[in-house]
């Protein structure tokens, strides 16, 4: 396990098998001047595996070949210019059958460049999808608290109902009507 101290004091933490692949990444990308282009194309790929089930398939299943795997992830990359470390580093984990964890090794890239800049990431769940103006207000009011830029991530959960669950670092805030109707019926039956 690596774990580097970032400016916050919290630790960003670099474990595992897809923990030393990301790090290695990392690493060849600082070293070439390839941060930002390599975090381009793992975001972008990060996106296309939330919006297609059938990539994760390709990408997790253990009867897709390698070579099928490489096939498929290589004209992924050629479709949207990826770097060229980008598109090394995917077909040698096809080649090494390493895929399945190509989420948890773009996770903890992240993670690592945002701790080399300086940033936060905040995990923000919402009962609907926020607009512009409410992620700038968000953005706003986490960046006074924190004193530091604070990067959005967010997703829908509609169980929610109202509110947000703002995840960041080891702090969390919930504000969700799900949550406070639960505080209030814990508080009905012990009266």
């Amino acid at each position: 396990m690596r774990t580097k101290p970032n400016v916050s004091g919290e630790d960003v933490i670099v474990s595992g098998m897809a923990g030393r692949y990301a790090t290695a990444l990392f690493e060849l990308a600082d070293e070439t001047n390839a941060l930002d282009a390599v975090a381009r194309d793992l975001g972008q790929l990060a996106e296309m595996m939330r919006a297609s089930k059938d990539l994760v398939r390709v990408v997790r299943s253990p009867l897709v070949s390698r070579e099928e795997q490489a096939r498929a992830m290589a004209a992924l990359l050629d479709r949207i210019g990826a770097h060229d470390l980008t598109r090394r580093f995917v077909g040698l984990l096809a080649q090494k059958r390493r895929l399945f964890a190509l989420a948890d090794m773009i996770r903890a890239y992240r993670a690592l460049l945002a701790q080399k800049r300086g940033e936060m990431t905040a995990h923000v769940t919402s009962a609907h999808p926020l607009d512009s103006e409410q992620r700038a207000a968000l953005s706003d009011i986490l960046h006074v608290t924190f004193k530091r830029d604070v990067k959005l991530e967010t997703t829908v959960d509609q169980n929610l109902l109202g509110g947000l669950i703002v995840k960041v670092g080891s702090r969390m805030i919930d504000s969700s009507l799900a949550t406070k109707l639960d505080r209030l019926k814990l508080a009905m039956r012990e009266a």
